[in-house]
């Protein structure tokens, strides 16, 4: 749903790889309360537009996290009930966070949910705050991380994790927060190490994380919203006819 209230159209889903995945991938999204979401954003963004980016954000990565051929469904573990209504709008299924005791813990719960349902799903966990997400990107991303039990990709910053993997049958094992990457590699996850992935990459927690997502060419909420904070370039999506970095 876009910041006027209608439906955005999925993101960049031209760019979606047409090839036939490996495996169809559940993501699991966590996603705080709104009111929570993004504090370090407050100093560039203002309180007033701190949750509603927040939510654009959010929009945007399943948005285009849907528009993927690799992906089967998408999990979003949230008890916020506007994001939950607008992201349900979009095709997620939304899982309250019945454990409440933090982004670990509502992954894992997300999985178990998934699992119930499907026990041989392949499972990725997804950040939701990566508003340049590109379908084929993600699809590439997938499709290496096929290839091994776990899997995970590191941030732009190259000390956290926007994506972690778990094949049919393993446990995901999550570890976001911090420094996640030296976690997630001491547990036995291979990191993916792929160039051109860089809207997989490309969270957004500060002014410059913002700055940064518009510049890759953020998803139309993000946008829209983005072009409202002092000092952030206005970034949009590629047309379909337009070579995709």
């Amino acid at each position: 749903m876009r910041m006027d209230g209608q439906s955005p159209a999925p993101a960049d889903a031209t760019t979606c790889s047409k090839a036939a995945p490996a495996a169809l991938w559940s993501l699991v999204i966590p996603l705080k309360p709104l009111v929570l979401a993004k504090t370090r954003l407050a100093p560039a963004a203002g309180e007033a537009l701190r949750p509603r980016l927040a939510l654009a954000f959010a929009l945007d990565t399943v948005a285009a996290a849907l528009a993927c051929t690799a992906v089967r469904d998408v999990v979003v573990v949230t008890d916020d009930g506007t994001a939950g209504g607008a992201l349900t709008a979009l095709g997620a299924r939304i899982v309250p966070d019945t454990p409440a005791a933090g982004l670990n813990a509502a992954l894992a719960h997300g999985v178990r949910t998934v699992r119930r349902a499907r026990p041989d799903a392949a499972v990725a966990a997804l950040n939701a705050d990566l508003p340049a997400l590109r379908p084929r990107e993600l699809a590439r991303v997938l499709e290496y991380a096929s290839g091994f039990p776990r899997a995970f990709l590191a941030d732009a910053a190259g000390t956290g994790t926007t994506l972690l993997s778990a094949a049919s049958g393993v446990e995901l094992r999550p570890g976001f927060g911090g420094p996640s990457r030296k976690r997630h590699s001491a547990s036995g996850a291979v990191e993916i190490l792929l160039d051109g992935v860089d809207s997989v990459r490309q969270d957004v927690d500060t002014g410059g994380d913002l700055r940064a997502a518009l510049a890759l060419g953020a998803g139309p909420c993000t946008a829209a919203l983005g072009a409202r904070v002092p000092g952030q370039a206005h970034g949009e999506r590629p047309g379909p006819g337009t070579p995709v970095r």
